[in-house]
């Protein structure tokens, strides 16, 4: 390979280290967002605000999305490169533009909606709603009637308990497959073991179907930590 082609591609090596280091930044916007979606939740503006952050969690999905084109047509042109080894180097600035253009020519609205972290937006905001409206009905209840707490035991308190160590969850990550909570440590002791032994691991939540648990479905899940979180708030605000 020519001294010339060497210093080329070491440069565009340089470059797609840059703009990995880019997407980084994107992905922990996508992130912020996620967390500022929730906590308007959590304080009930649910509405106007949140819908505000869904479409810039969207624009953040675009920004992926043309940033990872760019990345594969630089990496498709070096690699077409490489195997043609031509005497003379291209216009290696034309060949990714074109490449580019041809990605960005197959988008659709539809792809940002897979993006996984818009995905997770997603999940997450209907899981806090629904565990908000939960613990906002049970607190409209408690208002009208005194019940015993003894005896009371909330559908979102039976979401607390996780189903394998049967406490109540600390750091509770959701599977992505079957839609079930576990406390992290306990799942992932059990995917290891599991692993050694070289045997699938079945959700642990009683009735699911589900008998392949992998680690790479879990994800945080931020809502319900919240959700208890705020319960033991108001636990403990009563006594």
């Amino acid at each position: 390979m020519p001294g010339a082609a060497r210093i080329l591609f070491n440069s565009v090596d340089s470059s797609l280290s840059s703009l990995k280091n880019c997407l980084s930044y994107i992905n922990t916007g996508m992130d912020i967002t996620t967390h500022v979606a929730l906590d308007l939740v959590e304080s009930f503006n649910d509405v106007e605000d949140v819908n505000s952050m869904e479409k810039v969690i969207l624009e953040y999905a675009a920004m992926d999305r043309e940033l990872n084109h760019y990345m594969k047509a630089i990496e498709e042109t070096v690699n077409q490169l490489k195997q043609e080894k031509p005497e003379n180097i291209p216009d290696l600035k034309y060949l990714v533009k074109e490449k580019f253009t041809a990605l960005e020519s197959k988008n659709s609205d539809s792809d940002l909606e897979k993006n996984e972290k818009y995905m997770y937006f997603k999940d997450q905001l209907k899981e806090m709603r629904k565990q908000f409206r939960l613990q906002s009905d049970n607190n409209d209840n408690d208002a009208i009637e005194q019940i015993d707490e003894d005896i009371a035991v909330t559908q979102s308190q039976v979401n607390f308990i996780c189903p394998i160590t049967q406490v109540e969850m600390k750091k509770p990550v959701r599977n992505k497959v079957c839609g079930h909570s576990y406390e992290q440590d306990a799942i992932l002791k059990i995917i290891q073991t599991r692993k050694q032994q070289k045997k699938n691991v079945r959700c642990p939540k009683i009735g699911c179907s589900h008998d392949d648990v992998k680690e790479s479905d879990l994800v945080p899940d931020e809502a319900l930590k919240r959700a208890i979180d705020s319960q033991n708030k108001q636990s403990w605000s009563t006594l």
